[in-house]
């Protein structure tokens, strides 16, 4: 279905993806997790040619992104808000939709019907446009028209963003759905480990740009890995933040060192605990002096 190879993507001095090769195979359904900054959405985008690649390049079925627009008719995604038109309606965009793959309204109307737990009375008929529904209606909108026409190839960038608990636990349930009774291959990225390994029997795990893992989830086998992999980063961007406070403590006291020395300044003990930083010098000087000398 998809191949990924020799991609890469930089901006600037930073690599944000850099995947030698990696392959998604039809009826996958694959979550894409990692930290802010690993390369998630960068890659939905590279995948979909909304970026130029520096190198390498990415099939979809066989087609390359870059070299024909062939893909785009099995292909539905939903990265965010910029995807929907704000100054129509919801029904106005299905429609319009609808219309780019060959529906007509009443074909519109039908696949519409197994959303509507999902919508909740809360964006058809409503009587606005888009631009001034709420941002989880708005994500509901947008996930809506992108399965619209049924892809063969369904991606979305945190689906579950914006979405209250029931909506949530709703749209995971659709999503696994559409992949059985359709064969698509469908693939999410989030930050919510629990919604991403509840849904997908394959997950990537991202770093740097770099897929670091390749995880086969059976009964949510991956989940004890993923939070281990992040309780281990946590710690150890702890750690480097500790280092660094002990950096900056030494260089300002150096810094009350060269100014005491300067200036002849003494403080005691009390008086060090109050400014909340030790400071050498003035204790050698209290030492070797005493107060009374000054």
């Amino acid at each position: 279905m998809i191949e990924i190879n020799r991609l890469q993507k930089n901006f600037g001095q930073k690599k944000a993806v850099d995947i030698e090769k990696y392959v998604i195979e039809q009826g996958d359904m694959l979550g894409l997790v990692g930290n802010n900054g690993a390369g998630k959405t960068t890659l939905f985008r590279l995948i979909l040619d909304l970026l130029q690649a520096d190198q390498g390049n990415v099939t979809i079925n066989d087609i390359d992104v870059c070299k024909s627009e062939d893909w785009k008719q099995f292909t539905g995604a939903f990265i965010d808000d910029g995807f929907l038109i704000d100054y129509l309606t919801p029904e106005e965009y299905f429609y319009f939709i609808g219309k780019m793959y060959g529906l007509k309204k009443e074909e519109v109307d039908e696949r519409l019907l197994p959303f509507e737990r999902f919508m909740n009375n809360e964006v058809i008929g409503q009587k606005k446009f888009i631009r001034n529904f709420s941002a989880g209606n708005k994500q509901k909108i947008g996930i809506i028209s992108a399965m619209l026409h049924h892809p063969q190839l369904l991606i979305l960038d945190e689906p579950f963003n914006f979405l209250d608990p029931s909506s949530q636990s709703i749209i995971k349930h659709l999503l696994k759905k559409y992949n059985e009774d359709h064969h698509a291959t469908v693939i999410i990225s989030s930050h919510n480990l629990n919604h991403t390994v509840d849904v997908c029997p394959r997950i990537a795990l991202l770093e740097n740009g770099v897929i670091i893992r390749d995880i086969r989830n059976e009964n949510n086998s991956a989940e004890k890995e993923l939070e281990d992999y992040f309780n281990i980063r946590v710690e150890e961007e702890i750690e480097e933040e500790t280092e660094e406070d002990k950096v900056e403590s030494k260089q300002v006291s150096a810094l009350f060192d060269a100014i005491a020395e300067e200036l002849e300044w003494d403080f005691d003990e009390e008086e060090e605990e109050e400014i909340g930083i030790e400071m050498p010098i003035f204790k050698q000087r209290h030492t070797e002096v005493g107060r009374d000398d000054r």
